[in-house]
């Protein structure tokens, strides 16, 4: 079986359980809209400084709870018999593409939605939607990988907080600024260097995903 087609299958397994335990989706979108809404009702429509770092705030919990569930609602004997047919990296694989959807279309809610109940300080909406994806998708590779490594141990969730937390922190700072660019109307210097940067930290994770995995998956 090709490598690419595993990944693809693997994929579009995931895909088929999301559609048929919709309570899981729904969930999250629940948690945006309602999070969301409360931090309107106790602020209101904040400044553009403000706005920006709440929402990378409400995109860092909402790639927790997304992301979390893809390895833990994997039993041991699940997994014992994904091992038997497919390679340790076409499951990673796999996995790293579908969260990378999910936070696309997750990361794409939260961003209507803090627009609808938060007001639009953005000026460059078109240059703040491609951070935001381009963000969704550095947060799904990160904790894709912490699952990964929490789902070994029994505490799944409580570890990939822990060990994510000196990671995402400058993450998150780095995301934050590469999107203020979208609340001013003059070009911010060394923007080219922190995409450099990010893209540097994706394809750091990438690589330790794929070497790391197959010996994780072995015990």
């Amino acid at each position: 079986m090709p490598v690419i087609h595993q990944t693809l299958t693997l994929v579009k397994k995931d895909l088929v359980l999301e559609l048929r335990q919709k309570y899981a989706f729904y969930g999250i979108l629940l948690y945006i809209i309602s999070t969301v809404f409360v931090i309107n009702m106790m602020m209101g429509q904040p400044e553009e400084k403000v706005w920006n770092a709440l929402f990378w705030v409400v995109q860092l919990f909402v790639s927790v709870n997304a992301i979390a569930k893809s390895f833990i609602q994997e039993s041991r004997g699940r997994l014992l018999y994904f091992y038997s047919l497919v390679h340790p990296r076409c499951f990673i694989a796999a996995k790293l593409l579908y969260n990378i959807l999910l936070m696309g279309l997750m990361s794409v809610i939260a961003l209507v939605s803090c627009i609808i109940f938060l007001g639009n300080p953005i000026i460059n909406i078109g240059y703040f939607t491609g951070v935001v994806m381009l963000g969704g998708l550095s947060l799904s590779l990160l904790f894709t990988m912490l699952a990964a490594i929490a789902a070994q141990a029994n505490q799944n969730a409580a570890l990939m907080a822990i060990m994510g937390f000196p990671i995402m922190m400058p993450l998150l700072m780095l995301l934050a600024n590469i999107a203020r660019s979208a609340f001013v109307p003059v070009l911010q210097p060394g923007l080219p260097n922190m995409f450099l940067l990010l893209a540097g930290m994706d394809v750091l994770i990438i690589g330790l995903a794929m070497i790391l995995f197959p010996f994780l998956w072995k015990d």
